[in-house]
């Protein structure tokens, strides 16, 4: 084990997919995992399989994230290691066609969520000896990218709320110099977020074009990375499996 194994990690939106297999590979590094679920029940039986601890968190539910910080203060003292992975994809629609509503249901979890959960875990953040934060984030929220002239992604609540989310992580990574907070890209991966939609690619149709299509293993693989960083690695980043993205 690492010297940073036997930390305590907390992964918000864990009960499926890459949050799901962040924590399991979390408690197989040797970390005290808490997992995070809006379901306690669902958050139950995931934790029972990986090894982790159920903790009730809904990221748009200030009640359940207060509560959460209350139980993580009593039982461990601190948090070593956050991972902001809650998230939704939305309904992905192209500008023209989104709506207020789309942007609200998005940022109000992908954004606001994210910022309510980091702020009240801030406390015991503060009180680990080298906390570590992870901002799941997307290429899709690259400005760099989107501008570009072979941008191939068109839809507004989603691109919106990560870039927003990109910015959550520089601020805050300014303002805690002690502390390691990155933006991680997971890529394309076969989760509920490239299911198929109406107008969109299925992910079948994706790799039959060439777009690389990660597993749900392959897609955790940098946030793991990130959420176990060491203090004199990097902060205020956004990376992918492949290296730098760019802002």
């Amino acid at each position: 084990m690492s010297e940073l194994a036997g930390r305590t990690a907390l992964v918000t939106g864990a009960t499926r997919g890459i949050g799901y297999e962040v924590a399991r590979r979390l408690v197989e590094a040797g970390h005290t995992v808490y997992l995070g679920a809006r379901d306690l029940r669902r958050g139950t039986e995931a934790s029972a399989e990986v090894g982790a601890t159920p903790v009730l968190l809904d990221s748009t539910d200030s009640a359940s994230i207060a509560a959460a910080v209350t139980r993580l203060r009593n039982e461990v003292g601190a948090l070593d290691v956050l991972v902001n992975n809650a998230g939704i994809a939305g309904d992905q629609r192209p500008p023209a066609e989104a709506t207020l509503d789309d942007l609200r249901r998005v940022f109000e979890t992908n954004v606001f969520g994210a910022a309510a959960v980091l702020t009240a875990f801030t406390p015991l953040l503060e009180a680990s000896r080298a906390p570590v934060v992870v901002n799941v984030s997307s290429a899709v929220g690259s400005l760099t990218l989107n501008a570009g002239p072979d941008a191939r992604w068109s839809m507004l609540a989603y691109p919106m709320s990560k870039a927003a989310l990109n910015m959550l992580t520089i601020q805050y990574a300014r303002a805690f110099p002690r502390w390691r907070v990155n933006s991680a890209s997971p890529g394309p991966t076969a989760t509920d977020f490239v299911a198929a939609r109406e107008g969109l690619p299925t992910v079948e149709q994706l790799r039959a074009a060439g777009v690389a299509v990660n597993t749900v293993q392959e897609g955790a693989e940098i946030i793991v990375r990130m959420a176990t960083v060491g203090p004199d690695d990097p902060t205020g980043t956004f990376v992918g499996n492949d290296g730098p993205v760019p802002w």
